[in-house]
Parts: structure tokens; sequence; C-alpha cells
């Protein structure tokens, strides 16, 4: 059974440019090398962007009056990707996957009473290996001031409001893809036992992606002596952290069972040997990347590589003995 993905991440103004080039494919070349340029026509706009990102956010803050302070810290925009894996969307056609996006975007148009105009961009990619949909839009609510006036505001915090709001989107999203026909399971499973190899390389690549976006986010400097703005950044670098420590894991156990299956591999007769070297390929990029990421959170926490290794394993040997 395939699953309903939905993920959400959080942009400041400086991000919108480096974010507009990407999804509208305004680049000439691309770090991610899973993009194959001459499959790029193959993309299409539900809702296309006038202008840039930046450009849009400034009209539509002044059209429709929105209120909200902004600094250099706040997040303006937010991006939902929304896909499930790529066997689904054979299976089901390629009518059957337009309309899967054209619901997807009619979802978020109206959660959290969000509005279709406040939506900068919808775009569909076909040039990677699985067809997904970003989603731009300004995180607007919608309340009553101090003295009863109805007013729209720019709150990222407000509109993903409480510990389980992403849960919340997630069950949500799942519940009103099913009720419009798409046979698909809820998102973010824990179980990855049954999982054919090339599923399991989807799994691994997507963590991987998410790890990514997560550490770079982590990278960022605040430049500012603010004691209460430091002790925020404080806590929210230990929280991603905690949430990383998480995904390595998962990432790890990925890396593990690629590494048995590739044992078997090697036992087969010789027709498999190209799967064995896609596999040793996929391990190494792993490697590589974990490795990398140690060096980044060791930076980030004054650690030494070495020593934050072990108080890693030695926090994923707890887990397991529990």
């Amino acid at each position: 059974m395939s699953y309903a993905i939905i993920r959400n991440t959080n942009y400041k103004m400086k991000n919108l440019a480096g974010i507009y080039r990407h999804n509208e494919r305004k680049n000439t070349n691309y770090s991610n090398k899973d993009i194959n340029k001459h499959n790029s026509i193959k993309n299409y706009s539900i809702k296309a962007p006038y202008s840039t990102y930046e450009k849009m956010f400034r009209n539509l803050r002044n059209q429709y009056h929105l209120k909200g302070q902004i600094k250099n810290v706040s997040n303006v925009m937010c991006e939902l990707i929304i896909t499930s894996d790529k066997e689904f969307f054979e299976s089901i056609g390629e009518d059957e996957t337009k309309r899967y996006f054209q619901t997807a975007y009619k979802f978020v148009s109206n959660y959290q009473n969000l509005g279709e105009e406040f939506i900068v961009s919808a775009k569909v990619h076909n040039d990677e290996s699985t067809p997904h949909l970003h989603i731009i839009f300004i995180p607007v609510v919608h309340k009553k001031d101090k003295n009863g006036k109805e007013i729209s505001k720019i709150a990222c915090s407000e509109y993903w409001k409480g510990k389980e709001s992403y849960k919340k989107l997630q069950d949500n999203f799942y519940n009103y893809m099913t009720k419009s026909g798409f046979e698909l399971e809820r998102g973010d499973t824990k179980d990855n036992k049954h999982i054919d190899i090339e599923q399991l390389k989807k799994i691994t690549d997507y963590e991987k992606q998410k790890y990514e976006k997560q550490t770079e986010q982590l990278e960022r400097e605040i430049n500012t002596n603010n004691i209460e703005i430091l002790k925020s950044e404080n806590k929210r670098i230990i929280r991603k952290f905690n949430t990383l420590a998480n995904q390595y894991i998962r990432i790890k156990n990925n890396v593990d069972t690629v590494n048995i299956v590739n044992q078997n591999l090697k036992i087969e007769n010789g027709s498999l040997k190209e799967k064995n070297k896609r596999l040793e390929k996929e391990n190494s990029k792993l490697k590589d990347y974990i490795d990398k990421t140690f060096e980044c959170v060791s930076l980030l926490f004054d650690f030494s590589k070495e020593r934050l290794k072990r108080l890693v394993n030695s926090f994923i040997d707890e887990l397991k003995n529990r």
C-alpha cells in the first residue's frame, strides 16, 4: 500500500530567491542529480507565480493589508511538498495523478481557512524520480484584533500552533485524499519491514533529503546580542538536534538493512552484479553524508566528531535495549 505524504518547511525572506529559482526551474544547473532537465518540459503549474516569491509576498501583503511584524528572523512563507511513491503514480495513470495534485491543492487552499489567494505557487515536478507538488504559501491567519475587528495576519507560529499541528496536518490530508477516492495509507509509518529494495532506496533517500534540509537550517548564524533571542535559538538547536538524532537512527537502520541485502546479493548469480554496484554506491553516499552530518553537529555543539559518534552510538544502543 502507498502512503499519503505531505511535508512542510518554513522560509525567511532570505530563502525565497533560492526556493523560487529551484521550484520554477530558473537555474541552469542543479546540485540534485535526480533532476532530469530533459523532462522539465513535463512540469506544470496548478497556480503559476506572476513574479518572484519576494515580490509576490510584498504585493500580497499590501493588497490584502496583512498585519504582523516581519523581522529578519520571521518565517514569511511555507512550502508543502506533496507526493506518494512512484508505483502509486504509475498505477493510477497520468489523469488520476493530475487529479491527485489538484485535489491536494484544494485541500491546502482551505486548510486552516487559508484562502487560495495566499498561495503564491503550486508547481508539479515530473522531472525527478517521483512526481511531487510544491505549494508555496503565505501563512495567513484570520482573527479578530483587540477591538473585535476582523483582520488577516502573517503569523507562521499561529498557523502551525501547538505540538500536534504537524500530526493534525497529516491526519486531515490523509482523510481528505482517501475520501476523494485515492487508496492510500497515512504517511510517516515506522514499519519498514517487508519493503522491497527499490522502495527501501526511496525511503532512505527521502530521509536523507529531509535530514539535509534540517541541518542546513541549523547551520544559519544568528547575529544578535539579545539574550532572549539567543536563549530561544539555543532551545531550537537542542530540539533540532534531538530530531536529527532520531532521523539519524532511521537512516542508520536503513543503511544496515541495505548492507544486509547487499551481502545476500553477493551470493546470487552474475546477473545481480549491477544491483550490487548501485547498492554499494548508495551506501557510500549515505556514509559520506552521515560523516558530514557528524562534522556539522560537532561544530555546532563544540564536540569532537569522535566523541559525538560515541554519544550517538550509545544513544542508539540504549534505544535498542529498551
